[in-house]
């Protein structure tokens, strides 16, 4: 039973590591603001996940396995939200991204948030 534990442990933190890397080159490769916000967003969100899962697995049923499930969902919860934060804060500031056609630039503008005027 151990050692079903320690492979599914280490398949996790594995693939959890591997998912990290490709993510890392990918914010090295990507050309797009938002791309490379997009494979940031992944490492944090699964690769974190999956690290994560396969340290529960090696804890057992402890308090460590308690507190990393609470680190887990609090990732879960910010990553995201900072990321969409980041992205609208872009948009905002007019850093669009790398589209194919002036009609999707378009629609991209269409979604900046306007100021309202109330002074």
């Amino acid at each position: 039973m151990d050692m079903i534990l320690d492979i599914a442990s280490w398949a996790f933190i594995s693939g959890g590591i591997i998912f990290c890397l490709i993510g890392g080159y990918g914010l090295i490769k990507l050309k797009d603001f938002y791309a490379r916000l997009h494979a940031a967003s992944l490492i944090d969100t699964f690769g974190v996940g999956l690290i994560f899962i396969g340290l529960m697995f090696q804890a057992g049923f402890t308090l460590v396995t308690a507190k990393l499930i609470l680190i887990l969902v609090f990732i879960f919860f910010t990553s995201p939200t900072a990321t969409h934060a980041l992205a609208r804060a872009a948009i905002n500031h007019d850093v669009l991204p790398d589209v194919d056609t002036e009609e999707e630039r378009d629609l991209v503008r269409q979604t900046k948030t306007t100021k309202s005027s109330t002074s």
